[in-house]
């Protein structure tokens, strides 16, 4: 697995974060204090950091410096509510490779993951054929397109697959209609956008059995797919 050193003293976003890069298949070390941060990254040895700004004893400007020091190379992402761009140039000063500004929603944070770890040559583990998603009572397959509810089987299509896997791992966290529509059909065309949504229709239904999953529509902004429990 791809090893993260992920930096977040938030306990609440912290944990939504930690569990949906887990779910993707990042081995995640978090840390909620600066002070700890130097202590974890060499005992963890991370293939990238994502460190939030703003931590208590030692913030994440003076933290990738540290880092730098012993490893020159390490990709380095900044999470900060900081928006004025003399911050933004701080970070990069500091050594920082990639800037997301809070509130961002995981899918973002996975593909700059991912693009980082490609520009850099420290490729995420391929996942097995076999990897499972587990979404409160069901046991989602995407690499063999099923689902699963005690012994209950349904099998997805290939688009059911790619809309439930974007999803899954932006669970909690808001996913724009377009991204979904770029990703899934290549366009955001009006009749694409229809079949977004007899799609989400479907997934709906065959989630029902769990009140705990939820995938709710934000008008003029796309999806929020509940997963608690």
């Amino acid at each position: 697995m791809t090893k993260i050193l992920y930096v977040e003293d938030e306990p609440f976003l912290g944990k939504i974060v930690k569990e949906s890069l887990e779910s993707r298949r990042f081995e995640v070390c978090m840390v909620t204090d600066g002070k700890d941060v130097m202590a974890q990254f060499k005992a963890f040895q991370p293939v990238i950091c994502v460190l939030d700004v703003m931590l208590p004893h030692r913030d994440g400007y003076a933290l990738a410096q540290d880092i730098r020091q012993l490893a020159p190379d390490m990709p380095i992402i900044f999470l900060t509510a900081k928006t004025q761009t003399e911050d933004l140039l701080k970070g990069f000063q500091a050594g920082g490779n990639d800037y997301i500004r809070k509130p961002f929603s995981m899918e973002e944070l996975i593909v700059r993951i991912q693009n980082l770890l490609q520009l850099t040559n420290a490729k995420p583990a391929a996942a097995a054929p076999n990897d499972c998603i587990v979404l409160g009572t069901y046991t989602f397959y995407p690499h063999k397109y099923e689902l699963y509810r005690a012994e209950s089987l349904r099998k997805l299509s290939h688009r059911e697959t790619e809309l439930l896997s974007i999803l899954a791992e932006s669970r909690n966290f808001t996913v724009s209609r377009r991204d979904i529509l770029m990703r899934v059909w290549g366009d955001d065309s009006f009749f694409n956008s229809r079949n977004l949504d007899v799609y989400i229709t479907r997934l709906r239904d065959y989630l029902r059995e769990d009140a705990r999953l939820e995938i709710v529509t934000l008008k003029g902004v796309g999806y929020l797919f509940k997963c608690s429990g």
